[in-house]
Formats: C-alpha cells, structure tokens, sequence
C-alpha cells in the first residue's frame, strides 16, 4: 500500500514502546474539545481510490466467515436468500490525523469508509468499532485487499468482523465508518498501541468518524442519522464513543455492543480467577488463553499512556516478563503460545489481594475509572450478550442494564460464545437472541420518526 506523502510515518518503530512516557502522573489524559478535533480530522482527511466489493463477492466471503464464527453450528447457517447483501460496496481508505490526549502531538491515522454503491443524497452512518486484534494488519482499512477475486482472506490477517459489518450494513444502505486504531494499521508502527486506553481509543474513534463524515460530504452523499456498534474490544469503545457524543451534545441515534465489556477491573479479576459468579446448570466455558496477551498489551498500554513507569515489572511474574516484553515490543501473531501462562498464572502474587507496588494501585485506580458500567444513556443502547461466552460472563456483561436507564436494554444469546454472540447480532434471529431484532432491523426501526 503507498501511503500518501504529507502522511509519512517517521523512522521510528518500538523504541517509542519503552522510552515513551506520556503523561507525568497517573491521572486522566485530558482531551482537545470535539469542534477542534473535528476540524482537524476534516482539515487533514484524504480518501483513497474507491474499491468495490460486489454483492457476489461479499456473500461468498460471508458464507465461508459465517460458518468458520458459528462453531458447533449454533446459529442456523447462512442463507444469502434472506440474509444476503442489498447490493455492492464501494470501499475507501480514509487517512487522517488525531491529536494525542497527553502530548498535543498531531499523528497520522487511518480508517476504512464504506457506501453503498449508487447511493446518493442523505445517507444513514455506522461507527464501526472492530475487537481486539494480536498484530497490526487485520484492521477495518485493509479490507479494500478482498476485491480481488483471487485474494482469499485470513484469520488473525484479516478483519472478518468488519466484512459482516460492510455485508450486513453498507450494502443495505448505511455508510460504516470504522478506525484502524492507534498502534494499528499502516501507521501502526508510529505510535504505540493504546489498548483499552480511554482517552485515545474515543479519540482516535471520533477522528475517523468525524473525516469520515467530512469524506461523505466529498463524494457528495450527506450524513444522516448516526448509529454505533462495536465488538469485544470495540463494544468498550462504543460505549465510551457513546458517552463522549452525549456528553458533547451529538448524541447517535443507537449504539448496539456485542460481548460488551464494561469494567476492566472485574474482567482481570474474572480472567485470573479472582472472581467467580453463580454455577450454571453446564459447566461454564474457561477464560480463552489468548487473554494472557491481552492482558500484556493492557499492561503495556497503561504503562506507555498514563505513564505507569515499571508497570509491567511489577504486574507479571518473573518467569513470564522477558515472553511478555517480547510479546508487547513485537505484537507477532506467530509467537509460541508455549512462552505464556494461563491468563490466572500470569500476574504478581497478591496482585488483587493486598499492597504490592505504588504502580500496580494506580494501575487498579485507573481502571476503575475507566469503567463504562454506570451512565444514563439519552439514545437506545443494546447489549447483546453470551450465555456461552468465554471472555466476557454474562454476569458482567448484564452490569450496564441496572445503572443505564430506560433507553438500555439486553439481548441475551443462548449458548453464545464470544463470536457466536457478535455473529447472532447481525445474523440471527428468533430465539437465537431472545426475540429481538438483529442490528440492520433494529437500526432501520430506529429511523422511524
């Protein structure tokens, strides 16, 4: 991919991992008022070449990802008859900058745009927030790669998540909006990853959208009501996007979250085995191994972002630093599950029980401020949760709907692990989510005046 010029990254790659010390103190990064980040991110935007995805393409891709995500075949399998896409997709890279909450520091970003093509006039908008990913390649923007007939996609290369999001969504009408993350992407090498960081993740989100916003205006569609759906990861993201938007007066129309993690520090508790919630008539599924590295890149992040100096020194056992540090100066996705511990052997002993380090109880402060659990939302937010799901209990999962208000409501997936949760979101129906209807329909309802 050729990256236009005014956005060159610098040589640096990372170096920045270790010697970065972003903030003096352990407290909030502050961050620019929404008009000034809107005016830049439009200011700075430049779109890529369109690349369209035909309707023949996007069901043949789809049936293959649907069945890989629907394991054990809970979900009834995909029917292009009913659930096939509305027409072709026209893809656009979208590269932009945002300005780093801490620093000040103006750094290139990018994102995928996605429209139906032919669409003309005024046009309703997703913001996409895609899950956690282990390496920088399988963002939302390297999706323009699948047009090509011959190029077959990959897990862990490329983002099927945002292939369902494009399939489902921008072929039936919505133009979807999605950010490649900091750290992430073609740029991802110029800063470090900001995993489940606050302040940058919302940032960073509400730059791509607002560019992307100001690309529809380019090529002449204007945007129409705003809605937001994330996965996973993307489901904090969302719920933090949603938050910020009302709090800044540009609330969305809908935010739907899938396996909607929502308070860090009882998913760390839960993960390491710190916390248990009520048996279930079938043994519940055990926390995935890849939470270990998810946990390393938390560490790193908050070590880097609120500048938690000796972070990871002090959270991670001995035996387990060196793999880790490896793991989080790298991010390679073919690196030897053999150099990890379960994700309940890889913190300090004590970690949860008692004093251990200045660092490590700051550590635990700042994610308890980071909690997304407890706010009145002013626009429907939807929960969709797994009965199955391994990284996120239902327990924890259900948490927003006693604090959210009137407007938040959940729809639980029978035997839904973590993707079949986010699959039956989009694809299912019927019982498959307790009777409520899948993201597309609910949005449409949601544009009924």
């Amino acid at each position: 991919m050729t990256l236009p010029t005014s956005f060159a990254p610098r040589p640096t790659r990372r170096r920045l991992l270790h010697a970065a010390m972003l903030s003096a103190g352990t407290g909030a990064l502050p961050r620019p008022a929404l008009a000034q980040a809107a005016a830049a991110g439009a200011q700075a935007l430049q779109l890529g070449p369109p690349a369209t995805l035909t309707k023949a393409r996007l069901d043949n891709l789809v049936a293959t990802w649907h069945a890989a995500f629907n394991a054990g075949d809970v979900l009834r399998p995909f029917n292009p008859m009913v659930q096939g896409a509305g027409g072709d997709v026209v893809l656009r890279l979208i590269t932009t900058r945002t300005t780093l909450p801490g620093t000040g520091e103006s750094v290139p970003i990018t994102g995928l745009l996605a429209v139906p093509a032919g669409a003309q006039g005024r046009i309703p908008v997703v913001s996409w927030q895609h899950g956690t990913i282990f390496g920088a390649e399988s963002v939302p923007s390297n999706l323009t790669r699948v047009i090509d007939a011959d190029y077959v996609m990959r897990d862990g290369i490329d983002s099927a998540e945002t292939l369902f999001n494009i399939q489902r969504l921008a072929s039936h009408g919505f133009a979807v909006i999605a950010a490649d993350y900091v750290g992430k992407g073609p740029y991802g090498a110029y800063r470090p990853e900001a995993y489940l960081v606050r302040e940058v993740s919302t940032q960073t989100c509400l730059d791509i959208l607002d560019a992307g916003l100001a690309g529809l205006g380019e090529i002449g569609l204007t945007p129409g009501p705003l809605f937001l759906n994330g996965w996973s990861q993307g489901a904090l993201n969302t719920q933090w996007l949603a938050q910020t938007l009302q709090r800044d007066g540009r609330t969305a129309r809908g935010a739907a979250a899938s396996s909607p993690f929502n308070d860090l520090n009882e998913t760390l508790r839960y993960w390491t085995g710190n916390l248990s919630y009520p048996a279930s008539a079938t043994p519940y599924p055990a926390v995935p191994d890849w939470g270990t590295l998810a946990m390393v890149l938390m560490l790193g992040s908050y070590q880097v972002w609120y500048g938690m100096g000796g972070l990871i020194d002090a959270a991670i056992r001995t035996q387990f630093r060196a793999s880790a540090l490896t793991f989080w100066n790298t991010q390679a996705i073919d690196i030897d599950p053999a150099m990890f511990p379960k994700p309940d052997a890889l913190l300090a002993e004590g970690f949860f029980d008692r004093f251990t380090a200045d660092v490590v109880a700051a550590f635990l402060r700042r994610l308890a401020a980071n909690r997304a659990t407890f706010w009145d939302y002013a626009a429907p937010m939807r929960l969709f949760y797994g009965l199955a799901d391994e990284a996120i209990h239902p327990v924890l999962a259900r948490q927003p709907l006693a604090a959210g208000g009137r407007r938040i409501d959940g729809a639980a997936v029978p035997s839904g692990t973590h993707r079949i949760t986010f699959l039956a979101s989009l694809y299912g129906s019927g019982d498959e989510v307790s009777g409520k209807p899948d993201v597309l329909e609910w949005f449409r309802y949601l544009m009924i005046d």
